[in-house]
């Protein structure tokens, strides 16, 4: 992660390159383990009273607050923690040969179907004993996003943040707008914006990882959490009726969105909605991060993505989670097991937060006092939530999303009316990609 100048924290440098990185979790066995675990040895691990932890978290403002949770578990315990830290990118890039080399005790990962393909593949340890003790600190649908295929725990979620639609609170009263719940509610307000001068919807797809974002939002609220997951796992066809009903429905509000989307980034879409030319803007809460003004920042508000079928209303929340595993074969395991616990604790969430403001704890236990209005509001839309999806390169496999779908999705914004044989050739490749091991 890196941090703004506001506080905020987003991926570094780009959801693209962290999907790009790991588009071989399917070749395991590929590469040679450059990361590799604490001194390089397992004399250290074999420690009772260490536990080495392997770190994606290079950036410095999570890395610092990272410190502080390691510290206060050393002095409640007793165990300290040895944490190998390695750059975030190449972390996502070597995980394959590290999980099957010697690998620290415990390690940072993130919930969905990546924390899945690795438990399926045997390279990481149930941890069911450890959500006995932690269970309660978590809502259903943050229990859910921590199993394996199997049923068994294997992931221990510390924070998250939603994606929705974030918009300028004096915008829309200026022009007398109110926030829309239902799909006709927000298609008339985006007719009335475009009336009015607006950008209706600001859009910048240049990374190819926001437009994947805007799928699963449409594609929850029209079909439900169980299709879009299903299709995200390669049982669901994406040639099936309610795939097409979903790019139908995209496609009803694509001209509200901001041309030239396939060249412009996120941060320059973001740019739109400071400066009041752009009525909203769909992307996870990481957007705030583009409002360095305080007064800019106090009138940023979102909501929900509105509903579709009532069926489904607006029970599924996209919240990107990220947490821990426990490695196949720990030479502490008891100590780690302790880690785990005290990681899933509100107190290592509470100290977490204070040394990085940018996200919500996943715990429902941890306190809240200290969030801003916005995190507040992201904790509330996430602990209300049914469903909780992690987003379409989290959900599916990466080799799957990062080489068919980012291209697809973009081929599908610059043509729309091509979606049936677009949706064919996303079948097709689907098919051999999700046949290999």
């Amino acid at each position: 992660m890196r941090t703004s100048p506001s506080g905020l924290s987003i991926p570094s440098p780009s959801r693209r390159t962290l999907v790009r990185g790991l588009g071989g979790a399917a070749a395991l066995g590929a590469g040679i383990p450059l990361l590799s675990a604490c001194g390089g040895s397992s004399s250290s691990s074999s420690d009772s009273k260490t536990v080495t932890l392997g770190s994606n978290s290079s950036d410095a403002v999570p890395k610092k607050a990272f410190a502080g949770v390691y510290t206060a578990f050393t002095k409640s315990s007793g165990i300290a923690v040895k944490v190998n830290t390695k750059d975030h990118n190449t972390f996502q890039e070597q995980i394959n040969s590290y999980l099957q080399g010697t690998p620290d005790d415990v390690f940072t990962w993130f919930a969905g179907y990546r924390m899945q393909f690795f438990a399926g593949k045997g390279l990481a340890t149930a941890i069911d004993d450890v959500w006995k003790t932690i269970s309660g600190n978590f809502p259903s649908a943050m229990q859910d996003l921590s199993k394996g295929a199997d049923g068994k725990y294997y992931f221990v979620p510390l924070y998250t943040y939603p994606w929705a639609i974030f918009y300028r609170k004096s915008v829309f009263k200026a022009h007398g707008y109110s926030v829309p719940t239902t799909w006709s509610q927000f298609i008339a307000l985006c007719k009335q914006m475009k009336t009015d001068g607006l950008v209706p919807i600001g859009f910048g797809d240049k990374d190819l990882w926001p437009a994947m974002g805007t799928f699963d939002q449409i594609n929850t609220r029209t079909n439900g959490y169980d299709f879009h997951i299903s299709l995200m796992q390669g049982k669901a066809a994406w040639t099936d009726a309610k795939t097409r009903a979903t790019f139908d429905n995209w496609a009803e509000i694509l001209p509200y969105h901001q041309d030239g989307a396939s060249g412009r980034t996120w941060e320059d879409a973001a740019q739109g909605v400071v400066s009041k030319k752009t009525g909203m803007y769909l992307l996870g809460m990481f957007v705030a991060q583009q409002f360095t003004k305080p007064a800019d920042l106090a009138d940023l508000d979102f909501f929900a993505f509105p509903e579709i079928d009532p069926s489904y209303g607006q029970e599924t929340v996209e919240a990107p989670t990220d947490g821990y595993m426990l490695s196949k074969s720990p030479k502490n395991h008891a100590g780690a097991v302790k880690l785990l616990e005290f990681l899933g604790s509100p107190t290592a969430e509470e100290t977490y937060l204070k040394g990085d403001p940018s996200v919500v704890a996943a715990s429902t236990k941890a306190s809240t006092s200290s969030y801003s209005a916005l995190q507040k509001r992201g904790y509330d839309m996430i602990a209300n939530a049914k469903h909780l999806t992690q987003f379409m390169d989290r959900d599916s496999r990466p080799d799957f999303t990062s080489t068919v779908m980012q291209p697809a999705l973009q081929n599908f914004i610059r043509n729309p009316k091509g979606i049936d044989s677009l949706l064919s050739s996303i079948e097709r490749q689907k098919k051999t990609i999700f046949a290999s091991s």
